[in-house]
């Protein structure tokens, strides 16, 4: 009988928003896949490394993930991870793949989830802590309220005209494009405008207008803008 692949959510950096859940279904698990080249260099594997000292007493395998748009490279790099996993769970064995944040939302997890899923094995995703909560429980402030429209964007694209949407806009993964992020969002005075930079991390910054962000900030950078309130 073929194992169970598990896409696990590990939250956006502090151990302690791990799910009960989460950790159970790892210290269950026979395999763990974290992303990456090099297990030790994996975020996810970090944060769950302190919250579960015994994790390396399982095998891990590390599933590259190159950070391109290139669609034959990533095809190439999905086709390929889906079909590690699988090796592993025609084996009997269960594999809980690790991944920052909530696996439904902007993870790379979900492209292997999909192909393995497909090829007829079974499989479960387990919700974690997504990054934009924590970091507005980060900034002691809500997120929406009553009826206002939550707006989640991917920052690497045009986002000028999703910045014109009502209510609550989050900025992710802007990466190399912060400068021109920065520059859009100083352009909007009616705006408030939050960003922290590895949430819940040991490096962790807190930017509370356009102007503080810093240009060259990491990838694990979240941005919140809000209607400046009366």
């Amino acid at each position: 009988m073929a194992g169970k692949l598990y896409g696990i959510g590990v939250g956006p950096g502090d151990p302690e928003l791990l799910t009960l859940k989460a950790v159970r279904i790892i210290r269950e698990s026979e395999v763990i896949a974290v992303p990456g080249t090099v297990k030790e260099e994996s975020v996810a594997y970090k944060i769950v490394k302190q919250a579960v000292p015994e994790l390396d007493e399982k095998e891990i395998i590390a599933v590259p993930m190159p950070m391109t748009k290139d669609k034959a490279l990533l095809e190439e790099s999905h086709e390929k991870g889906a079909k590690m996993v699988e090796e592993i769970l025609d084996s009997g064995r269960n594999v809980a793949f690790l991944t920052l944040g909530d696996p439904t939302v902007y993870a790379t997890y979900i492209y292997i989830h999909k192909r393995v899923e497909k090829a007829g094995y079974d499989t479960e995703i387990i919700s974690g802590i997504t990054s934009f909560c924590a970091v507005a429980a980060r900034l002691n402030i809500g997120l929406v309220e009553k009826a206002e429209p939550l707006h989640v964007i991917p920052a690497s694209y045009q986002i000028e005209d999703a910045l014109k949407l009502p209510g609550t806009k989050v900025l992710m993964k802007a990466g190399k494009k912060m400068k021109s992020v920065k520059e859009t969002l100083k352009a909007m005075p009616d705006c408030q405008v939050m960003m922290i930079e590895n949430c819940g991390m040991e490096n962790e910054k807190i930017y509370r207008s356009a102007d503080e962000i810093d240009e060259n900030a990491g990838y694990y950078s979240l941005i919140i803008v809000r209607e400046t309130q009366e």
